[in-house]
């Protein structure tokens, strides 16, 4: 594994012939969620079963959050104030119309990032597909229905509906694009009645939506990585 300056952030890559990125086969990117250290989901790589060749790639979120959270980064700041209310009430709340202050800001970082790491992996031609974790997943969406950027596919897990109009406009343009979706039915952090709500506008779309739901939390569980597994085969071993 290495880590490298890509464009605005840097970013672990691991995997292809030479376990550093080298080779020329597919990139999978994914994101951390809010709060982690920036390399939780690295990992992954060896609990999913990947095609040979696959590189991976982790890019860390530009912000450092302040030191009571320990060694942990966001892609924007959130209310945590205002979550841990939530929680406490058992009342989420709904975001799907809202746009988080910093969302654009993190887009325009990580489109100059996917676009540096493509440069050098890879070409235009390279399969690439993104995806994350709870922000990180919000932010993978955002990047697939609010930019031209090629994707081949899109990994969305345990996140949820934000820029509601934006996206359903977006995802407009980006109709069988293959995607797969995972939540827990008891997330007390981003509502599963939420992530239901993306996933018809997903599927309304026209994308091809590969939906895995899961009893549990906020959280990543054997189950979701097989399903996940199998999802990314089925896309980079055509």
């Amino acid at each position: 594994m290495r880590l490298q300056r890509f464009g605005d952030l840097d970013v672990r890559v691991t995997g292809g012939a030479d376990g550093r990125g080298g080779g020329d086969g597919p990139i999978v990117v994914l994101l951390h969620g809010f709060g982690a250290p920036g390399d939780d989901l690295v990992p992954l790589v060896k609990m999913l079963s990947l095609p040979a060749g696959v590189r991976c790639a982790f890019p860390i979120a530009p912000l450092e959050l302040p030191a009571f959270w320990g060694e942990s980064r966001a892609w924007w700041m959130i209310d945590t104030a205002q979550l841990q209310a939530a929680i406490a009430s058992g009342r989420q709340a709904d975001m799907s119309d809202q746009s988080p202050p910093g969302m654009v800001e993190a887009r325009t970082k990580l489109v100059a990032t996917l676009r540096a790491l493509r440069a050098e992996l890879g070409d235009e031609d390279t399969p690439l597909i993104i995806g994350g974790f709870s922000q990180g997943a919000m932010l993978s969406c955002d990047v697939a229905l609010r930019t031209e950027l090629p994707v081949s596919g899109l990994v969305l897990l345990s996140g949820t509906l934000v820029c509601a109009r934006e996206w359903r406009a977006g995802a407009l343009k980006r109709a069988g694009l293959p995607v797969f979706q995972s939540h827990g039915r008891s997330d007390p952090l981003l509502s599963f009645a939420a992530a239901e709500k993306l996933r018809e506008l997903l599927t309304e779309a026209g994308l091809a939506l590969t939906w895995h739901p899961f009893d549990g939390a906020h959280q990543i569980p054997p189950q979701a990585l097989e399903a996940l597994s199998g999802f990314l085969r089925r896309q980079l071993d055509d």
